[in-house]
């Protein structure tokens, strides 16, 4: 660039508007790139839900419907413990065990990580029961604390738990 350019105030100030609409255009097009991953997509969703099939619902929170889509996404294919196992966990935000009852033809959903039934139940039924093959029934544990993991507690600090707190929080 020549020397006079560097003092010139009409290039500086046209520099720095271009600076700030390639920043704004720089950030725009993240935005769109975002798009294309589950995990950081937002404005898409709904295009993603209606993709694969799933009730829209906008009154759900982000993290809630992009594990809906994981799990559906996951879904697709043979079916595996390993692949229940992942449905699961993407619904759950925890660890979960999936035990095979062959002899009686079903297997069993264990909650470890998490106490208490999760607040999205229904929907991980729905993508279970979607997924699994028709002739297998499915059972769900739930993980709660113990008499033994409450005894410690004295009375004043169990005075303002709730049932449900003292059952499911850690404690």
């Amino acid at each position: 660039m020549p020397k006079y350019y560097k003092t010139s105030k009409v290039l500086d100030d046209l520099n720095n508007a271009n600076a700030i609409e390639l920043t704004f255009f720089k950030s725009k097009l993240n935005d769109v790139l975002n798009q294309f991953f589950i995990d950081s997509a937002d404005f898409s969703l709904e295009r993603w839900e209606k993709e694969l099939g799933i009730d829209v619902n906008n009154n759900y929170n982000v993290e809630y419907r992009r594990s809906r889509i994981l799990s559906k996404l996951r879904g697709q294919g043979t079916i595996t413990v390993k692949l229940i196992k992942e449905v699961a966990e993407s619904y759950n935000n925890g660890i979960v065990d999936v035990i095979e009852d062959n002899p009686s033809y079903s297997f069993i959903i264990k909650f470890i990580s998490n106490k208490g039934v999760p607040p999205n139940i229904d929907d991980l039924k729905a993508a279970i029961d979607e997924i699994k093959p028709a002739h297998l029934a499915v059972i769900y544990e739930f993980t709660y604390n113990t008499w033994d993991m409450v005894s410690g507690l004295t009375w004043g600090g169990a005075i303002n738990k709730t049932w449900n707190q003292l059952r499911e929080d850690v404690i």
